[in-house]
C-alpha cells in the first residue's frame, strides 16, 4: 500500500479554523464578517471567497494577530484559467495511472521509501513493468527503480509502503498542483492564504464586506380591547455563502453609507513606448551626480519603516460601537381560560435588542447569538414592544371614493428607528388585514392602513363659483379687479357599524387656501389637510371644506368707455374722484380717435385721387389725332391739375392732422400713467 508522501520542511497548510464570529449586514447590499481562531507558529490558514467578491475582500481585508504574532503576508488565487494555470505546472497526473504517471514524471528525484521495516534513500531512474510468475500464469507488475549510492536497486511498487520525495523543488510542484487541482471542484471559489509568524498559540483576527443579500424587516401589530397594540418586528437575513453561520453575533444596520465595486483583483499592465534601434554609434556612459539622499538610504529607510508599520494594528473596516440595552416590553393579556395568543405572543418572541444611532445609520443588534446555516435564511425577532396607538379611519378620495380605510394611528414610543417594510394586523386574536410601514424615526406619528372599512360609507359633492371683487387697483394703464374662486367639497359620512369610530378626512391641497369659515384641519401634509370627525355607531356627519384662491379682471383704461365707467361706479369699484378722471380719460380718447379719423378720411380721399388720375393718364394716352380728340385730352389734363391741386393741400392737412394727433395721444398716454389708485372692498 502507498502512503500519502509526507512534505516534511514545508508550511503546513491548515483547514481554516477561523469561524465566523460576527456578521453585520447593511440595507445597501454588502456584509462586514469577523472570524476569529487559533494558529500556532507559522501556521497558514486559508479562507476561500467567491470570485465575483474578491475586489470587495482585497479591499476591506484586515488581519491581526491579537497574541504578539505578525501576519508576513496574504495570497490569493492568480486569475488565470484552470486550464492554464495546469498547463504552466511542471507535474501532470492524468486520470487513470496517477503513480506510475508521476514517477515517471520526475527522474532524478530523489526519494525515501519504506519497504518491509527498512528505508531506503536514491534517486529515480524509472519504471519498469516485469513479468511476476504467478501460479501458471505471469502478471505484469511494476516496479521502480532507486540509483543507491553507486547501485541500482529494484523495488516491486506494490511493495512499498511509503515514498516521501527528498527535493523541495519537486514537493511543491506536487503541492500547486494538488492544489490547483482541487481548487478546480469549486469554479467560482478563490483560495486566500494567510501567511502568520509568531511563537506558541496565538488568536488571529480577520474581517472583510463582500456583496451580501440586503435584509429586510417584517412587522406583526396585535390589537385588542383594553390593552394596548403591540408591535413585533422580525428581520429576515440571508445567508448565500458556503459556510454556516453557527452562533454569531448579528447586527442589521439601516442607512445608506457610500460603497462601490473597484477592480483590485485583476492585473493591470501600464502601456510603455517602444524606443526602435538607432544605428547611432556607441556613447560612453554617463554618471550622473548623486543626489541629496542615495537610492541605498532611501531603501534602509524603507526596511527600517517597514517592520514598524507592519506592528501598528490596522483599524477594523465597521467596529462594533457600545451599545445600551433596551427596556424590554412585557404587556399582560386578556384573563381567559389558557394563555391567549398576546401571552404566547410575548413569551416565544421575548427580544432584547441593542441599538445605537450612528449619524445616519441606525443599528440592530441581536442579543443573542444567531445560527443561519448555509444557503438559508432565517426570521430573526429585532422588536417586541408596546406602542402608542389606536384604530382609526382614513378616508381618501384617490384611495377609495366610497369607503374609508382602517387604520392604526401609530406614534413610534419604543424608542427605535423602525425601518420600513410589510406589517400583519391582528385584532382580537383574528387577522384583519396588512399594510406597508415606511421607515419611522422615535417619536413619528403615521397612519398605517390595512383594510377597507365596509361598515362607513362616504359621498361628495361638489361646488365651485366666483366669489364678489375685493380689491381693485388702477395702475400702468390698467384696472385691476381682484375677486376669489370659491371651491366647496361637502363630505357625507354614514358609520353603519356598531360602535362609535374617528374618521380623518384627506382633503387634497392644490394650491389653493382654506376660506375663513372651513373647520381648523387636525394636521397638515405635504398633500393634503386631515380633519378629524368623530362618528357615533348608526350617526351621519357632514364636513364641507371651503377653499378659495385670486382670480382677476384686467382692463385696458386706454379702451375703455362710459358705459364701462358707469359699470365701475355702480360696482362701487372707484370713487367719484377716480370715476371722474376716467371720463376726462374717455374724453381725450374720443379726441384723439377724432383725430384718427379725419386722418382715415384724408388718406382715403387721396388713394381715390390716386386711382383716378392713373385712369385719365389711360384715357389720355388711347386718344387719336383729331379735333375733337385734341379738345378731350385738354379736358383729361385740366382734371389732372385740378387733383394735383388737391392732393397737395391733402398733404397739408394730413401732415398737420398727424402732429395734432400725436401731440393728444401723448397727452393721454400722460394723463393714464399718472393714474393711480386702490381700494379694498
Amino acid at each position: 500500500m502507498l502512503a500519502r508522501p509526507q512534505l516534511s520542511g514545508v508550511p503546513r497548510p491548515m483547514t481554516t479554523n477561523l469561524r465566523i464570529r460576527r456578521v453585520v449586514l447593511y440595507k445597501h447590499g454588502v456584509g462586514y464578517f469577523e472570524r476569529r481562531g487559533k494558529v500556532s507558529g507559522n501556521d497558514t490558514l486559508h479562507l476561500d471567497f467567491k470570485a465575483r467578491d474578491m475586489n470587495d475582500v482585497l479591499k476591506s481585508l484586515t488581519v491581526l494577530d491579537l497574541s504578539g504574532g505578525s501576519v508576513s503576508a496574504v495570497s490569493y488565487d492568480s486569475t488565470k484559467p484552470l486550464e492554464q494555470l495546469l498547463a504552466e505546472a511542471t507535474i501532470r497526473i492524468p486520470e487513470d495511472g496517477s503513480l506510475t504517471a508521476l514517477l515517471g514524471q520526475i527522474k532524478g528525484a530523489r526519494v525515501r521509501v519504506r519497504v518491509g521495516g527498512a528505508q531506503v534513500e536514491g534517486s529515480i531512474i524509472g519504471l519498469d513493468s516485469l513479468a511476476v510468475a504467478s501460479g501458471e500464469t505471469s502478471l505484469m507488475r511494476p516496479f521502480l527503480s532507486l540509483l543507491v549510492g553507486a547501485s541500482l536497486r529494484t523495488f516491486d511498487i506494490l511493495d512499498v509502503s511509503e515514498l516521501e520525495f527528498l527535493d523541495e523543488a519537486v514537493r511543491k510542484d506536487l503541492e500547486f498542483y494538488l492544489a490547483t487541482v482541487l481548487s478546480s471542484y469549486k469554479k467560482d471559489s478563490k483560495r486566500m492564504a494567510i501567511l502568520t509568524s509568531g511563537q506558541g498559540e496565538r488568536e488571529l483576527f480577520v474581517s472583510y464586506v463582500v456583496e451580501s443579500p440586503v435584509w429586510k424587516t417584517s412587522y406583526r401589530i396585535l390589537l385588542d380591547e383594553g390593552e394596548p397594540p403591540l408591535l413585533q418586528g422580525w428581520a429576515l437575513v440571508d445567508n448565500t455563502g458556503d459556510e454556516d453561520w453557527v452562533d454569531v453575533k448579528l447586527s442589521l444596520i439601516a442607512g445608506l453609507p457610500v460603497s462601490f465595486v473597484h477592480d483590485l483583483y485583476n492585473p493591470r499592465y501600464m502601456k510603455r513606448p517602444v524606443v526602435e534601434v538607432t544605428t547611432e554609434a556607441a556613447a560612453a556612459p554617463v554618471i550622473p551626480e548623486e543626489s541629496f539622499g542615495s537610492a541605498g538610504d532611501m531603501m534602509m529607510e524603507q526596511e527600517m519603516a517597514a517592520p514598524m508599520m507592519s506592528a501598528m494594528p490596522a483599524a477594523a473596516p465597521m467596529a462594533a460601537p457600545r451599545r445600551s440595552r433596551a427596556e424590554k416590553a412585557m404587556v399582560g393579556g386578556p384573563g381567559r381560560g389558557g394563555p391567549s395568543r398576546r401571552e404566547a405572543m410575548e413569551t416565544s418572541a421575548a427580544v432584547t435588542t441593542l441599538t445605537k444611532e450612528v449619524g445616519d445609520l441606525f443599528e440592530y443588534g441581536v442579543d443573542r447569538p444567531v445560527t443561519v446555516h448555509r444557503n438559508q435564511s432565517a426570521l430573526v425577532p429585532i422588536l417586541h414592544k408596546p406602542f402608542e396607538g389606536k384604530r382609526v379611519l382614513l378616508y381618501n378620495r384617490a384611495t377609495r371614493e366610497k369607503n374609508p380605510m382602517a387604520c392604526i394611528e401609530l406614534k413610534n414610543t419604543t424608542g427605535l428607528t423602525l425601518e420600513g417594510g410589510p406589517v400583519t394586523v391582528s385584532e382580537d386574536e383574528r387577522y384583519v388585514g396588512e399594510a406597508m410601514l415606511d421607515t419611522m424615526k422615535p417619536n413619528d406619528r403615521r397612519f398605517v392602513p390595512y383594510a377597507v372599512e365596509l361598515g362607513c360609507v362616504v359621498s361628495i359633492e361638489d361646488r365651485t363659483e366666483d366669489g364678489p371683487v375685493f380689491r381693485v387697483a388702477v395702475n400702468s394703464g390698467m384696472l385691476v379687479a381682484e375677486y376669489f374662486h370659491v371651491r366647496r367639497t361637502m363630505y357625507l359620512s354614514r358609520n353603519k357599524g356598531q360602535r362609535a369610530q374617528v374618521l380623518y378626512v384627506e382633503h387634497p391641497r392644490q394650491g389653493w387656501e382654506l376660506a375663513k369659515d372651513a373647520p381648523e384641519p387636525a394636521e397638515t401634509t405635504d398633500g393634503f389637510w386631515r380633519f378629524k370627525r368623530e362618528l357615533a355607531a348608526g350617526a351621519q356627519d357632514s364636513l364641507t371644506v371651503t377653499e378659495r384662491t385670486r382670480g382677476q379682471r384686467q382692463y385696458l383704461i386706454s379702451s375703455m368707455g362710459l358705459d364701462q365707467v358707469s359699470y365701475f361706479v355702480s360696482q362701487r369699484f372707484v370713487d367719484e374722484k377716480m370715476a371722474g378722471a376716467l371720463k376726462e380719460v374717455v374724453t381725450q380718447r374720443e379726441q384723439v380717435d377724432a383725430l384718427a379719423k379725419d386722418e382715415q378720411r384724408l388718406q382715403e380721399e387721396r388713394n381715390q385721387l390716386f386711382r383716378d388720375q392713373e385712369r385719365i393718364r389711360s384715357n389720355i394716352e388711347s386718344l387719336k389725332s383729331g379735333a375733337s380728340q385734341r379738345e378731350l385730352a385738354d379736358r383729361f389734363v385740366s382734371k389732372l391739375n385740378e387733383q394735383e391741386d388737391r392732393l397737395e393741400a391733402i398733404a397739408s392737412e394730413l401732415e398737420k392732422l398727424a402732429k395734432q394727433r400725436q401731440e393728444a395721444q401723448k397727452a393721454l398716454n400722460r394723463r393714464i400713467q399718472a393714474l393711480s389708485y386702490t381700494a379694498d372692498l
